[in-house]
């Protein structure tokens, strides 16, 4: 029987603030345990929230960037349930009116076209605390220091027909929170996280039963936790079974999904206003400027490269992934003048050489003006490609500036035609065999012959000759 995949996604991001949603505790990642928790985090008795302001303006960035409609209103709420990491016994969240209404993000699929992806809601919430189950014989350990730390759940509707859409989509999003600067996106300490809500049907069915995967911290586990639930229900389906709704957990190291607990609904919760919060009202002329605060958004970032950089699709939805590559690509732009050169060595060179020592562009020892100065030396041929890369590794390990470097080490490419004509005689008289060989040779072997001159003179002249006088050269010679 053929079945129809449905999902739909929760995504919790951690607002980038220094501070706590109700209380001024610090949010920084790895202090101790429990020393990041204050009266109110705790829920000691007489003490009362008050909102952090800049959670509503993250919130209102964020609808803002997914086309969301405005919300002029909106309501904090409780939501009741027991829990040894939430010490109130309730959480506070927002539920009948969240900060942030419908919007939608556009995904590209992997066959190159387009999907859009409707965002249902997104609402401020606090963090809970985290139960440690490791090193403790045992027992259970508590930390309190991530309870009270701001979150915007941000909900879709359920408009993926596939693990790999879903992907697309949480990668999607983590770009947007990113690049607006409200959540740093750090999946590995947590600051980004995806629940999954996954069910089959017939195709163009009733919706089926869901289950909900939690707390998944990589784009990889949330791909293989889908898929392993998918194979799960279509083999209960088909045994004559009935999918149960339920809360289950993603083993990444068996590559399977768990049950953890039956899934709540709404009213086990037992909703209600926080009496001690007022509702968050929003006048137009704050709304507009945070709005007007807003940095060029992805979409429409990827769209100018392309247009005004002759990029194609491709080469520009990777120089525009993050806002700190864009930052960095664009900048070398600004100094070398030359576009499809500076892509093709950000995405060459400069993103090997971050691979290879695990760097992230923010931290590359070569800075955007001493790239685009290099690019300026290759345009204007003083330096090959060839030499261009020594000067770039000595540029990486600090050696300073491309001119710099091309002065303390003699990297000057040779475009005198006199001297390069020279070194082609040279090696045309010390290897007559082959020259009898290429004449005798068709035009298909004589290309790939054609290399072996190149070589010679390239090493004759320690890569120092201009390669395209080398082979306009050669060519005529031979």
């Amino acid at each position: 029987m053929q079945w129809e995949t449905v999902i739909g996604l929760e995504i919790h991001a951690q607002l980038a603030t220094k501070s706590k949603i109700f209380s001024g505790a610090p949010t920084a990642y790895g202090a101790a345990p429990n020393t990041q928790a204050c009266a109110v985090d705790l829920g000691l008795p007489g003490v009362l929230p008050v909102l952090n302001a800049e959670v509503v303006v993250m919130g209102v960035r964020f609808g803002a960037a997914i086309g969301a409609i405005p919300q002029g209103r909106s309501v904090f709420a409780r939501k009741n349930y027991f829990y040894p990491d939430l010490p109130k016994g309730y959480q506070i969240s927002q539920y009948e009116l969240p900060i942030v209404g419908k919007g939608s993000v556009e995904i590209v699929l992997d066959d190159g076209t387009t999907k859009r992806v409707g965002v249902t809601r997104a609402h401020l919430e606090e963090d809970a605390g985290k139960s440690l189950h490791e090193d403790f014989h045992g027992l259970t350990g508590i930390d309190l220091n991530r309870a009270g730390t701001p979150l915007l759940e941000i909900v879709s509707e359920p408009d993926m027909r596939s693990a790999r859409e879903a992907v697309a989509y949480a990668r999607k999003i983590h770009q947007i929170v990113r690049y607006i600067g409200i959540c740093d996106g750090n999946m590995q300490e947590g600051s980004f996280r995806v629940d999954a809500n996954v069910s089959i049907r017939p195709p163009g069915g009733e919706l089926g039963t869901r289950a909900e995967l939690k707390n998944i911290n990589s784009f990889r586990f949330l791909e293989r936790a889908i898929n392993f639930e998918v194979e799960r229900q279509v083999d209960i389906l088909e045994a004559g079974g009935s999918v149960v709704q339920e809360t289950r957990l993603y083993d990444a190291d068996r590559d399977e999904t768990r049950a953890m607990r039956s899934k709540e609904e709404a009213n086990d919760y037992r909703y209600f206003p926080d009496p001690d919060l007022l509702p968050v009202e929003l006048d137009a002329k704050f709304v507009a400027d945070v709005v007007a605060g807003l940095p060029e958004l992805p979409d429409d970032r990827r769209q100018r490269f392309s247009s005004v950089f002759s990029l194609n699709a491709e080469d520009a939805a990777l120089l525009t992934s993050s806002r700190e590559l864009a930052d960095y690509y664009e900048a070398v732009v600004g100094v070398s003048g030359d576009a499809r050169l500076a892509a093709n060595w950000v995405m060459g060179d400069l993103a090997g050489a971050l691979n290879r020592d695990g760097l992230e562009i923010t931290d590359a020892p070569v800075a955007p003006a001493q790239l685009g100065g290099m690019l300026k030396r290759i345009s204007d041929g003083t330096l090959s490609g060839k030499l261009a890369k020594q000067v770039f590794d000595a540029m990486w390990s600090g050696a300073g500036s491309a001119d710099e470097v091309i002065l303390s080490r003699g990297l000057t490419q040779i475009t005198d035609i006199d001297a390069i004509a020279r070194q082609v005689d040279e090696v045309l008289a010390a290897n007559q065999s082959q020259v009898a060989a290429f004449r005798e040779a068709d035009d298909k072997k004589r290309a790939k012959m054609l290399g072996f001159f190149v070589g010679q003179v390239m090493k004759a002249t320690a890569g120092k000759a201009d390669p395209k006088q080398v082979n306009r050269l050669l060519r005529e010679k031979l």
